[in-house]
């Protein structure tokens, strides 16, 4: 059975395409020649791929819905020159909570952090999860709720 990924936007620098098959991940691509080739990869390839593609679609949303519709004018230029930076104490305490936030979502599992991933950092409803998953809503949602419950869990026995 094929499980491709359902087709997603692409940057024009990535030639690949990922799929899963039989529990088997595949890579594919076209070379120089047009000579389509596919090959088999393990699975920490594969996921390392799979979050590359979804970061660089989160990249391009992110684009099309700020970066590039954002007029510069003389408001925004005075509203930006007037932004106060972050002091250094304040740079590293926020590095150091990204962190602590990448391991206790490293620690879900492996269902709960895609779906997790997907909705507060690539901005996917849950309709549109349960659709790639192929399931309904509501499991999507107790997967997300429970993550971010083990999540603040992770956080309170730090503490």
């Amino acid at each position: 059975m094929d499980e491709r990924h359902p087709k997603r936007r692409k940057d024009k620098n990535n030639p690949y395409t990922l799929s899963i098959a039989s529990g088997r991940f595949y890579l594919s691509f076209r070379d120089g020649m047009g000579v389509l080739h596919e090959m088999e990869i393990d699975g920490n390839l594969y996921e390392l791929l799979n979050t590359f593609e979804l970061e660089d679609l989160s990249y391009l949303n992110e684009w099309d819905r700020h970066i590039e519709q954002s007029e510069l004018s003389e408001e925004t230029l005075e509203q930006r020159m007037r932004m106060t930076p972050c002091s250094i104490e304040e740079t590293v305490y926020r590095a150091i909570q990204y962190e602590q936030l990448h391991q206790a979502i490293d620690h879900l599992p492996k269902t709960q952090r895609r779906r997790l991933l997907l909705y507060y950092f690539y901005d996917f409803t849950y309709e549109k999860i349960a659709e790639i998953e192929g399931c309904t809503i509501m499991p999507v949602k107790r997967s997300i709720d429970r993550a971010l419950e083990k999540i603040k869990s992770f956080f309170e026995n730090r503490g």
